[in-house]
């Protein structure tokens, strides 16, 4: 299954190499100790949150489902291979047959985590599932960064919609998925139409300065758009004086006109004037964009403003000053035969400098007070307490290699909302604070 089956028209290709060198000659090491094929537990997670966050969020799963199922060694993938002496021949046959065919299990895309939460289990062989930590890892920490900064501005907007409009702040795949993590975080729409295409996020805009420039006096660039997309259109108010530009506008729409973007300069400020100037020329209905490199701090600032919607762009590609969430992608258990029944052995990196992690398979549940509000993130490796068992937040993704937890991503979206609703109010503040939740172990 793939993207299409969601009646969306864009296949992944195969992400076979989105992978690092080392990867394969572990696999090549492994094969000859003759180990490759022990039963292994990978899990993802993050040590601590970006600093002063207070929540992170799940983005990217969808994108991992793709990934997984698309990680095929194909010939001339194989010969790339060879032709670099990356991996030997008996390797390479190896690859040449490789098929996911263990389990995933992971938070839902939408759901929040919290340091030590474990966001995705990779389960199988060790072979098959070494080979999937860097594609998973680019994935989860590219689109996680940026549906976290997604969640903090659309707290911040207090309902009013975003718009997404960082395409040409970053690498052009990239901004694919970063529109697609900031719809999972809250944003209305995006900018960018690959987006759109590739997963039905709805798509808006309508002109920039240049289309202004471009005719002989602004008057007539409104009249030129209003002629072309009708009374309702957005226009783009400050390319020369602001004051003058609104009257125009107004002049050439009328009341109709169905909203005015305001791209520069002090935005509380503006807005206001503006506001009360659209008022006075009767244009009561129409409403309010601003831009202009905002982030969740200038969407916060702006909350007294007459502000009806935002564009944000450089702020939300780049996670608002955090573009990874820092997950890592570690072997946590495995079995020390390669009989399928052998059972499991918890194992753990152990250093000094902040990087050492617990081993064992892991389970996850969140705790709630009496008014159902979230008060602790639960890890354990044993049996789940009984009070528990409901509150689980791992799902299955992947079992016997095929993909079981694909979803819509208006369903992500709605789940982030429902997740970040359930946490304690402090969650959404600005300030700089601890993760609203502790993790506690079990």
């Amino acid at each position: 299954m793939n993207t299409a089956d969601l009646g969306l028209p864009v296949d992944v290709p195969s992400t076979a190499l989105f992978t690092d060198h080392y990867e394969l000659t572990m696999l090549q090491a492994a094969l000859k100790a003759g180990t490759a094929e022990r039963r292994s537990v990978f899990e993802v997670f993050t040590r601590r949150l970006p600093n002063g966050r207070r929540y992170g969020v799940v983005a990217g799963t969808g994108r991992v489902l793709d990934a997984v199922e698309n990680f095929r060694f194909d010939a001339g993938v194989l010969g790339f291979l060879r032709e670099r002496s990356v991996v030997d021949d008996e390797t390479l046959d190896w690859l040449a047959d490789y098929r996911f065919s263990g389990d995933i299990w992971g938070y839902p895309e939408g759901e929040v985590y919290f340091p030590g939460s474990p966001i995705l289990r990779v389960e199988g062989s060790f072979a098959e599932c070494v080979l999937l930590e860097t594609v998973i890892l680019s994935i989860l920490n590219h689109d996680s960064a940026i549906a976290a900064a997604a969640s903090r501005m659309t707290a911040a907007a207090g309902g009013r919609p975003l718009i997404e409009m960082g395409a040409r702040r970053t690498h052009e795949l990239s901004a694919v998925a970063a529109a697609r993590a900031a719809y999972v975080g809250g944003f209305a729409s995006t900018s960018d139409l690959a987006a759109g295409f590739r997963y039905n996020i709805p798509t808006v805009g309508t002109s920039a300065h240049a289309f202004t420039l471009l005719h002989d006096s602004e008057r007539d660039a409104f009249q030129a758009q209003v002629d072309s997309m009708g009374r309702g259109t957005t226009l783009l108010v400050d390319t020369y004086d602001v004051a003058e530009a609104v009257r125009t506008a107004v002049e050439v729409a009328g009341p109709e006109l169905g909203a005015v973007r305001i791209d520069s300069g002090d935005l509380l400020l503006v807005a206001h004037r503006v506001r009360q100037q659209l008022d006075e020329l009767g244009a009561t209905a129409t409403k309010i964009l601003v831009t202009s490199d905002l982030d969740e701090y200038a969407i916060a600032s702006l909350a007294a403003a007459p502000v009806d919607a935002y564009g944000v762009g450089t702020q939300l590609v780049t996670g608002s000053g955090h573009p990874t969430a820092s997950m890592v992608y570690k072997l946590v258990a495995r079995a020390e035969t390669a009989d399928p029944r052998a059972p499991l052995k918890p194992v753990a990196k152990k250093s000094s400098g902040g990087k050492t992690s617990i081993g064992g398979r892991k389970w996850a549940a969140r705790r709630v007070d009496a008014y159902g509000v979230a008060e602790a993130e639960v890890v354990g490796t044993g049996a789940v307490p009984h009070e528990l068992t409901d509150r689980q937040l791992l799902v299955e993704l992947v079992k016997g290699g095929e993909v079981v937890g694909r979803e819509p991503l208006d369903v992500a979206r709605e789940r982030h909302a429902a997740a970040r609703a359930g946490l304690p109010l402090s969650a959404t503040q600005l300030s700089r604070g601890e993760p609203v939740l502790p993790t506690e172990y079990v």
